[in-house]
C-alpha cells in the first residue's frame, strides 16, 4: 500500500514490488501472475487489515454518545496520522474500481465493513433511521479523511481533540434527531 501511495497505481508493478519487500525478481509475479491479480491481492489485504480495526471499535461495552465519538474519533485520526498511505491507496484503488468493474464487488465488501460500522454507532445512538446516519457519518468521517491526506487541509490536518469536538458535534446532532427513551 506504501508503493500505492507513493507511486499511484501505475507505479504498482511486480519488479518495484518485489523491490520494495526486497525480494528477488520475479518473486511476487509468482502469487500474482498478472497485474490485475497484484491489484486484486491488495484489496484483500486491505479488507483484512481494515476488519481488524473495526472489530476493535465494536467490541467497546459503553456506547454513550461520549464514548462513541471519542472511538469515531480516534479511528478518523489514525487513518489521517498513521495510516495515511493506506488511505491514498484506498482513494486510488476506488477510482480504479469505477473504472474497472471487475474490482467493484471486492472493493464495496471493504466499503460494507464500513458501513456496517456506521449502522452499529448509529444504532447505539439509538438513531430510528440508522441507514441515513450511518451514511451521513460515512460522508463525514470520508470527508475529513480525504480532505487531510490528499485535499486542501493535508498540510495541517486536524487533531485529535478537533475531531473529537467534530465527531461529538455530529453525533449530538443525530443523538437530538433520535426518540428519548421513556
Amino acid at each position: 500500500m506504501r508503493l500505492i501511495a507513493s507511486r499511484g497505481l501505475r507505479g504498482l508493478t511486480h519488479r518495484a514490488v518485489d523491490q520494495a519487500a526486497g525480494l528477488p525478481p520475479g518473486s511476487t509475479s509468482y502469487h500474482a501472475r498478472t497485474r490485475a491479480r497484484l491489484i486484486e491481492v491488495t484489496l484483500r489485504r486491505m479488507a483484512d487489515e481494515e476488519g481488524v480495526l473495526e472489530e476493535s471499535v465494536l467490541m467497546t461495552a459503553d456506547h454513550d454518545l461520549g464514548t462513541l465519538a471519542d472511538l469515531v474519533a480516534e479511528f478518523t485520526h489514525t487513518a489521517i496520522h498513521r495510516d495515511r498511505d493506506r488511505m491514498l491507496a484506498r482513494y486510488e484503488l476506488a477510482l480504479e474500481a469505477t473504472r474497472r468493474p471487475e474490482l467493484r464487488p471486492l472493493y464495496d465488501r471493504v466499503g460494507a465493513r464500513f458501513r456496517a460500522l456506521a449502522r452499529t454507532v448509529a444504532r447505539a445512538l439509538g438513531s430510528p433511521d440508522p441507514e441515513r446516519h450511518a451514511r451521513d457519518l460515512i460522508a463525514w468521517a470520508d470527508g475529513v479523511i480525504f480532505d487531510s491526506v490528499a485535499g486542501a487541509a493535508s498540510a495541517c490536518p486536524p487533531s485529535l481533540a478537533e475531531l473529537r469536538r467534530s465527531a461529538r458535534d455530529l453525533l449530538s446532532a443525530q443523538a437530538a434527531r433520535s426518540p428519548r427513551p421513556t
